[in-house]
């Protein structure tokens, strides 16, 4: 499989791994560190835990919005190399009869660690 095969099925997985909400397979699909640029404030997750613990918290706010899923309406690798991807993601997050909510656009980086590939950062437009 080619590094942009790679990071686009990495990215898919997150996003899957989200849906059904299970943190510890979502915590799976990155490397750490890993850094979220959102809302204009940079955090970066030193470990697994550390995201878990943090996905784990955000839960009820999702619900409060009426989220019940999030389709990735886009990806595209726009730049790659061996152990390197940059991915252009356009994400939706969707009420439970479908309707789109939040339309966001969002950068990550994955990368190939230790054998390992994962989104190592993510900057998303998210509001």
């Amino acid at each position: 499989m080619s590094p942009e095969s790679h990071a686009i099925a990495t990215a898919r997985a997150f996003t899957d791994a989200f849906n059904s909400q299970d943190h510890e397979r979502l915590a799976e699909t990155l490397n750490y560190p890993h850094t979220r640029l959102a809302l204009g404030r940079f955090r970066t997750f030193e470990s697994a835990q550390e995201f878990i613990d943090s996905a784990t918290a955000n839960k009820p706010r999702l619900i409060d919005q009426g989220w019940h899923h999030t389709v990735m309406a886009k990806i595209e690798a726009v730049h790659a190399g061996a152990d390197k991807v940059h991915l252009a993601i356009t994400n939706e997050r969707c009420h439970e009869d479908g309707t789109v909510y939040n339309t966001f656009d969002t950068l990550w980086i994955a990368t190939l660690d230790e054998g390992h590939w994962g989104i190592r950062f993510r900057s998303s437009f998210l509001r």
